[in-house]
């Protein structure tokens, strides 16, 4: 009796230890996914803090005055533009008379603020010899100062704005002429040198090309190895060393695809340096192995019995193949290629290698022309001192985290909706 009272109680105290055990594991894994969405929470915070003021530009309204003198002559475009807004500011501020001083109210206004005038005048002719209110873009420093990241209690050798100009800002925000609205240029626009009149547009479009010139490449051949590779393929020592370097092909590091598109693609056979299609076809290649991996994963999950269904009723291999296991292995296939694209969309390394860092300022029209891609404006942009490049790093950030949650999150909808339970 003893015996057994005694062997209840070791089994019973072995149960308890590894209740115990296990309820340890589980704390444990909770607070290391806690840990995670902590760590990404802040992550989302600091990016959002920073980058949703770039989402709002300063404008500065002016009395512009279309002097018939300064159009004479048969090309508007050769106007000088500028001097209609340091006419408009003189009058403002007639108590600004020395050099320094006019300079740096000229500096209130972003040097490439008279682009807008032109392109007002060449649509509106008519308006010369008119004077008219205009909204025009602000310098990067009066922007920064309009959102509160210049502290005017600072003093003036510790801030990009000197007294003067402050003084000159107050005067314009209690007349009402200083305003913020929602920054168009940022969407509309390519690169710059100047911060307010940056934008994503250029990027935006060679990341397009790019992905474009990548999934017309990527997809069908990734599936049509995978279909050979599962469903053709003998099995011998080449299939086994060609499944074995796929599988190694997607550990290996972006930028030796970047190596390797430079070497290939461009020495090689001569194609032009910084342009989606070379940037398509290096991230087709480090794509593929990612959507024959998914491919084939998805041909497995086909039960057999749908093939030796069609084969008994007289299909061949081929039809087999394409009017029955393909078609219910495509949903699978189509997840994994979207999880490759939104890989591809995110990649900086091979695009450097291939000259897509280039300071690029038009926007590009076709697969051939220069471009950068939006990872790697974010890294152009991410290197540059102003403070109004560094809201605007954010704010793409924020863009193209948007582009790949859309991404997963399309991938996780099409499993969802055309997976098939056996």
């Amino acid at each position: 009796m003893n015996n057994q009272t005694t062997s209840a109680d070791i089994i019973k105290k072995g149960l308890a230890n590894r209740y115990r055990a296990e309820q340890r594991f589980r704390k444990l894994g909770i607070a290391a996914i806690g840990t995670a969405l902590l760590f990404l929470v802040i992550l989302f915070i600091s990016i959002i803090s920073n980058g949703y003021k770039a989402f709002q530009q300063t404008y500065l309204e002016l009395d512009i005055v279309f002097d018939e003198e300064i159009f004479e002559g048969e090309n508007i475009a050769n106007a000088n533009f500028p001097k209609l807004i340091k006419n408009s500011l003189q009058r403002m501020f007639p108590e600004v008379n020395s050099r320094n001083d006019k300079k740096a109210l000229y500096h209130l206004i972003s040097p490439n603020a008279s682009f807008s005038l032109r392109d007002m005048i060449e649509a509106n002719p008519s308006l010369i010899g008119t004077s008219k209110k205009i909204w025009i873009i602000a310098d990067d420093d009066v922007d920064m100062y309009a959102k509160g990241n210049i502290d005017p209690t600072l003093p003036e050798s510790e801030r990009r704005i000197s007294d003067k100009q402050l003084s000159w800002l107050i005067s314009l925000e209690e007349a009402g002429k200083i305003e913020k609205r929602f920054n168009t240029i940022f969407f509309t626009s390519g690169d710059s040198r100047e911060p307010e009149m940056a934008g994503i547009l250029g990027a935006l479009k060679g990341s397009f090309y790019t992905l474009l010139i990548t999934l017309a490449l990527s997809f069908p051949v990734g599936v049509a190895a995978a279909v050979y590779l599962e469903e053709f393929a003998p099995s011998n020592r080449w299939t086994d060393l060609i499944e074995i370097n796929i599988n190694n092909l997607a550990a290996v590091p972006s930028i030796i695809f970047g190596l390797l598109g430079l070497a290939i693609f461009i020495n090689l056979f001569g194609l032009p340096r910084s342009t989606p299609i070379v940037g398509g076809l290096v991230l087709t290649l480090m794509t593929l192995p990612t959507i024959i991996i998914a491919g084939r994963a998805s041909l497995k999950s086909v039960p057999p019995s749908i093939r030796e269904a069609a084969l008994g009723v007289g299909a061949s291999k081929l039809q087999t193949v394409t009017h029955h296991v393909l078609p219910l292995a495509l949903p699978g296939m189509l997840t994994g290629t979207i999880i490759g694209m939104a890989q591809a969309l995110g990649e900086t390394a091979p695009l450097l290698m291939i000259g897509m860092v280039a300071f690029i300022v038009d926007v590009p029209g076709s697969v051939v022309d220069p471009a950068t891609a939006l990872p790697v404006q974010i890294f152009l942009w991410s290197d540059s001192p102003e403070r109004a490049f560094t809201e605007r790093t954010s704010a793409a950030i924020m863009v193209l985290l948007a582009f790949l949650i859309v991404m997963n999150a399309t991938a996780i909808v099409l499993r969802k909706k055309f997976e098939i339970k056996w």
